[in-house]
């Protein structure tokens, strides 16, 4: 049987080591990754080997040649563009057809029994068989399920933790039969288990999945890399270690020179021909390359050193990497977590901070202190964006020179001469960070739309008229220390999980795209945004019957931007109405939960006093809205929910509703008892947006004062939601009150546990495991469903080490002791 090793990934998560060096090159205990997965394949007698190669493909051939020195066969596949993983394997076919053949990646270290996994396939009789391997961290890695049987039933590619539910990875290792070639076509990037494996299962075709047991790591991050090496150091992975174990777990290789008085205390590794002299101190962890020279004085601890390198006295390394050909002069710091790239020299008495990463060929002077990237790459967090886009505290974790980078980032993924709409809420610190990004768009080749202070739902609508896409500051809602740094995409949605990931990836490579002369971008100022965007909502949402209604209602604008629209959309509306807290406060331009609730106590105390139909309170950006009854009483938002989907599908009488899965399932006994259906959807707030854009769905919201008016736009708008209620009540006739009694009570628990972020998969496993043969709904996270109808969700939260629970029942006690059992569950799992 033929192997193939695919060796053609630029490793862009992995730079600057990879800038000037392909990923499959990269070291580990002074051996390339290729060399340890190579030798792996001999071991089972998989000599003869086909490598596909793409990135700096002329290094991977003239490293190993026809693999001779291996007494190995190695032939090569060259691809002219990046073909995917199935189409980097199409392009060998000729090699392969006669048998078959075993895939794996050039660039994950494995000691798995390949022997094993060859026999499982044949004993199948399988088309493909999938080689899994359980994991702590599930989210970067796909996602495979198997049946009792052992069949693959179902592949999920990068998945959210929404979508974890199962700890089981597919590695990348694959034995395949040469028929699978007639699923994939020719010279077009095609991945495995994205699109080839989905299409034979449709088919019916033999697809089984392979759990070893043993070592694997995808030696995708620099985390990832420092420690595979600590693992083949700690004999965790059975690889072969060039050298002489001169004490336990000290390894020393030909030539290496150790003087008598330097310290070596292990687990380590000396490359050959190294010199260490007296006087140094290596701590465990460290691996040290062929012929580096490391002076008297030095100190050394979880520290990788390529080849060549030079490390000065007194200079003290810890848990960085130091690319090969290197110098380090005396007494330089280098902290843990940074990396510095091939070729570079780092000036004597410098510090380079922890995370820094220094690109090959750069020069930092003597005494500098380094506590940013140089040039390419930053210290950027694993994912920039969370629940509220990138957030972060003023100053310290959201700068001026921060958003510069982002919008530099964002600029370079739109095509010049684009035009981005920028707005701001009416914080002093959003407005001086908004300027900031302004500058960074022109500089490359964007035309800017500046709003400048409007609420989020005017922001988006306008980024709708003809922009490339748009970027909001607004202070963090309950956060008043910290600000959230908003992209749209052209619809004036929050940018997709595709480009967020994108924007990522440039940001992380910092190579901004910047304007030539003559190409800066023009900034102007367009006028009338209040008009045009009241104008749309009023012709696009039904106002019938307002006129004659007589309603009276009171509008609390929370001192936000959302009373910059109020004064033209009342007064066209033709409604009665008392607004409260109409001036812009820059002192606060958020509110806590306390004060919240503290202005909608007063709301219903202006409502009752003023016989008011009802009050609405906006959120200081104009998106989010809350409710008080004519009485003067609260609505919670998840009732509020409940109310708004009742008067909407009582008058629509078909189509749907999308709902997030935690919303009660009262929700769906209101819409079917009105004819409409409920489609649930992920807590994203993207899906319901995707799910808006149809026009068959008649509304949406969040069950947090989010309500989406599909009928005018597919994004959360407090200012539309109020106008839709408006138009209905006035036709119902009926009061918020006598809405809210004819809904049933709901009973939903909610709870938040503490869970680390290595045990996040095996959690998810668990519950599903614990289900047993219950019914799980895994459309965001795992929800099981009991037989007498309650229900519990767990589902893991994207950016905290937190898991969520939901559950409900008939009533609080049921709700309470199924949301006790599933809690413990999760506990016990995490333990």
């Amino acid at each position: 049987m033929k192997a193939v090793v695919m060796a053609g990934g630029e490793g862009t998560r992995l730079r600057p080591m990879t800038a000037s060096m392909p990923k499959p090159l990269l070291p580990v205990a002074n051996r390339p990754i290729m060399e340890h997965v190579l030798r792996l394949l001999k071991r089972h007698g998989l000599n003869e080997t086909v490598v596909t190669v793409q990135f700096l493909a002329s290094l991977v051939r003239n490293y190993f040649g026809d693999g001779e020195e291996l007494d190995m066969e190695l032939t090569y596949a060259n691809e002219e563009k990046p073909l995917g993983t199935a189409g980097s394997v199409k392009n060998a076919e000729e090699a392969l057809r006669d048998d078959s053949f075993l895939v794996i990646s050039g660039d994950a270290l494995t000691d798995f029994d390949l022997t094993d996994l060859i026999r499982f396939h044949k004993e199948q009789g399988a088309m493909v068989t999938v080689c899994l391997t359980r994991v702590p961290n599930p989210l970067e890695f796909g996602i495979t399920i198997l049946d009792d049987e052992g069949k693959v039933e179902r592949f999920l590619e990068k998945p959210t933790w929404g979508q974890v539910f199962s700890d089981t990875v597919n590695t990348g290792i694959y034995v395949m039969e040469p028929e699978v070639f007639d699923y994939v076509e020719s010279d077009v990037s095609v991945d495995w288990s994205g699109d080839v494996f989905p299409r034979m299962l449709k088919e019916g075709k033999p697809i089984y999945g392979y759990v070893a047991e043993g070592y694997w790591e995808d030696v995708g991050t620099h985390e990832s890399y420092v420690k595979a090496q600590a693992d083949v150091l700690e004999g965790k992975v059975d690889v072969e270690i060039d050298g002489f174990e001169i004490s336990p777990g000290v390894w020393v290789a030909e030539g290496a020179e150790v003087h008598p008085d330097a310290v070596l205390r292990g687990p380590l590794y000396v490359g050959d021909y190294a010199k260490i002299e007296g006087d140094v101190e290596i701590r465990e962890h460290s691996v040290i390359g062929s012929n580096v020279v490391v002076r008297s004085g030095a100190f050394l601890h979880r520290a990788v050193v390529h080849d060549n390198v030079y490390v000065g006295q007194q200079s003290n390394l810890r848990g960085c990497v130091i690319g090969k050909n290197t110098d380090v002069m005396r007494a330089s710091r280098i902290e843990d977590g940074a990396v510095v790239g091939d070729e570079c020299f780092i000036g004597e008495e410098s510090i380079v901070l922890g995370n820094v990463r220094i690109y090959p060929f750069k020069t930092i002077e003597a005494g500098a202190f380094v506590n940013d990237s140089v040039i390419w790459e930053s210290r950027g967090q694993a994912r920039l964006f969370g629940a509220r886009g990138i957030s972060g505290i003023l100053n310290v974790e959201i700068t001026p020179e921060l958003c510069v980078r982002l919008a530099g980032a964002y600029a370079t993924t739109l095509k010049k001469g684009s035009t981005v709409t920028t707005a701001r809420d009416h914080s002093r610190g959003a407005r001086a960070l908004k300027r900031a990004v302004i500058s960074a768009l022109q500089a490359s080749a964007i035309d800017v739309r500046d709003l400048e202070n409007v609420p989020l739902p005017v922001a988006r609508q306008q980024t709708a008229r003809g922009s490339a896409g748009g970027i909001m500051i607004r202070t963090s809602p309950g956060r008043p220390d910290s600000v959230d740094i908003m992209f749209f995409d052209a619809r004036g949605a929050d940018l997709s999980q595709a480009g967020q990931r994108k924007l990522d990836r440039v940001y992380a490579r910092q190579e901004y795209r910047r304007a030539f002369p003559g190409e800066i971008g023009d900034l102007h100022f367009p006028s009338s945004v209040y008009d045009s965007y009241t104008g749309s909502v009023l012709r696009a949402v039904d106002t019938t019957s307002v006129a004659e209604s007589g309603l009276k209602v009171v509008v609390d604008a929370s001192n936000g931007s959302a009373g910059l629209v109020l004064p033209s959309l009342l007064g066209r509306l033709g409604v009665d109405s008392l607004t409260i807290n109409p001036g812009l406060d820059e002192s606060r331009p958020t509110e806590t939960v306390d004060a919240r609730r503290a202005g909608l106590v007063r709301l219903g105390e202006i409502v009752a006093s003023a016989r008011a139909d009802f009050g609405v309170r906006f959120d200081p950006v104009g998106e989010r809205l809350s409710l008080v009854d004519e009485r003067g009483r609260i609505i919670e938002d998840q009732r509020a929910l409940l109310v708004m989907l009742d008067l909407i599908a009582s008058e629509r009488r078909s189509g749907r509703v999308a709902l997030p899965v935690t919303t009660t399932r009262i929700a769906e006994q209101v819409a079917a008892y009105h004819g409409t259906q409920v489609e649930w959807t992920t807590t994203s707030p993207d899906d319901l947006t995707r799910v808006c854009r149809d026009e068959a769905t008649a509304f949406a919201g969040d069950g947090r004062g989010g309500f989406i008016v599909p009928e005018f736009s597919s994004v959360f708008d407090g200012v539309a939601s109020f106008v839709r209620l408006i138009g209905l009540v006035a036709r119902t006739q009926l009061t918020l009150s006598e809405i809210d009694a004819r809904i049933p009570r709901a009973h939903v628990q909610r709870r938040d546990l503490a869970t680390p972020w290595a045990v996040k998969g095996l959690v998810m496993r668990t519950v599903v495991e614990a289900a047993g043969d219950r019914y799980v709904d895994t459309t965001d996270g795992v929800r099981v469903v009991e037989s007498d109808g309650r229900w519990a969700l767990v589902l893991p939260d994207p950016s905290e080490a937190v898991t969520h629970l939901w559950a409900e029942g008939p009533d609080d006690a049921s709700s309470q002791s199924l949301l006790d059992e599933w809690a413990a569950a999760v506990d016990n799992a995490g333990k």
